[in-house]
């Protein structure tokens, strides 16, 4: 059985899709980010929790603070990206259960009062969401340039408060030139998955 997701676009979101290095100076305006997250918000999460929270580095300002947090290697990168977004988990996710979730309201307290309950339930279920996050900036014809390289707790005390956690950072963009690292090689499908 074949995919039912045409080949062009398959090529867009996964065969061609690279961490991009580089970048045009073309801006990202809000328009395009709201109409990615207008997608990937139905991306599935546990009890639709929906954990993830995005902070948009637009002034110079911002950008430089966030540059100084930065491993060596993705400060240029950063630098000139376009735009750049921390993506964050909000440990206080369960505040929007009784909307998110209005089937079961007991679900905040039966399940998320306890602190390190939550933060580890945003931390997966906001990963899984960044990963749509950055196949939705894809979609739109961008580039999306996710690194973990960097100070993540300075991050969270120069952007965020104690009660987000920060995941990583995504440039995002029109590619520029030689944008592009040499793909690197994939597990084979036996490598992965098994048949029990």
């Amino acid at each position: 059985m074949s995919l039912v997701l045409d080949s062009a676009a398959q090529d867009l979101l996964f065969r061609e899709a690279r961490t991009a290095n580089t970048f045009t100076d073309e801006p990202v305006t809000d328009e395009q980010v709201r109409a990615i997250y207008e997608l990937v918000k139905y991306g599935p999460t546990s009890m639709n929790q929906s954990p993830l929270r995005v902070t948009l580095v637009r002034s110079p300002e911002a950008r430089e603070r966030l540059v100084q947090h930065m491993a060596e290697g993705n400060r240029p990168k950063t630098a000139v990206a376009p735009l750049v977004a921390i993506l964050s988990a909000d440990n206080e996710f369960h505040e929007e259960l009784p909307q998110l979730f209005p089937h079961f309201p007991q679900a905040k307290d039966a399940f998320f009062g306890e602190r390190p309950v939550r933060e580890a339930s945003a931390a997966l279920n906001a990963a899984l969401q960044a990963a749509y996050f950055i196949i939705g900036v894809r979609a739109a014809g961008l580039a999306a340039g996710p690194m973990t390289g960097c100070d993540m707790e300075g991050i969270r005390k120069e952007f965020l408060d104690d009660d987000h956690t920060p995941l990583m950072v995504v440039n995002i963009g029109r590619p520029g030139p030689d944008a592009w690292f040499p793909r690197s090689p994939r597990l084979d499908y036996e490598q992965v998955v098994t048949t029990v």
